[in-house]
């Protein structure tokens, strides 16, 4: 089933690149574009560490890749027509993406289990499903994370008041990644950030069952 879920990861991540590039474009911006990011093909938004070493270390090692990102989307936000709401909804884009396609796979579920379907664990196209729900619920809201390079630090460096986002950017810009990636080897950034993605779980899986 890792390669199931592998397959559901590239959709995800493609899904959530694509995202912020159709939404740049939607604001006068159309590097990812002209790239060739606005695409569900995961060959265009490949990270070699993120999208491939990483998840196929987890695969082979645990059978389920939980850790994987994509090359970030070229943005060119001097072309914004409007520079606070540009970077707002370009960041936000791609969590919202990730959760419309949870709420995709909830409604391929329920489908499945109303006509028959019984183990969706043991059926290649259930797990695909359930799988399609987990991981995206967790990308929307672990991306809403306010530390960079997560979307939630533009989200929160563009809607806060500008004097207060100026003292959040003097910490973030240097230190953010650090933080992150101390929040997430001690486990702490899990244990904030999987209430949340558990509840919302909880709530779809029950729209199912």
């Amino acid at each position: 089933m890792g390669l199931t879920t592998y397959v559901v990861l590239l959709l995800s991540l493609s899904v959530h690149e694509s995202a912020h590039g159709w939404m740049a474009l939607q604001m006068g911006d159309d590097t990812a574009a002209s790239q060739g990011r606005i695409t569900l093909n995961p060959l265009a938004h490949i990270d070699p560490i993120g999208t491939v070493l990483i998840p196929l270390v987890q695969i082979f090692g645990a059978g389920i890749p939980l850790i994987g990102w994509a090359k970030p989307t070229p943005v060119g936000a001097h072309n914004f027509k409007r520079l606070a709401r540009g970077h707002i909804l370009v960041a936000g884009a791609g969590p919202v993406s990730n959760m419309v396609l949870a709420l995709l796979f909830t409604a391929g579920l329920f489908v499945a289990v109303k006509t028959g379907l019984q183990d969706p664990f043991h059926n290649p196209v259930g797990f695909a499903m359930v799988a399609g729900i987990s991981m995206n619920v967790a990308l929307a809201i672990f991306n809403l994370v306010p530390l960079p390079p997560l979307d939630g630090s533009w989200i929160a460096s563009w809607g806060l008041p500008r004097n207060i986002a100026q003292h959040y950017d003097r910490i973030m810009e240097p230190y953010g990644h650090m933080i992150l990636i101390v929040l997430f080897v001690t486990g702490i950034l899990g244990r904030m950030t999987y209430p949340f993605i558990g509840a919302v779980q909880r709530l779809l899986f029950r729209l199912v069952y």
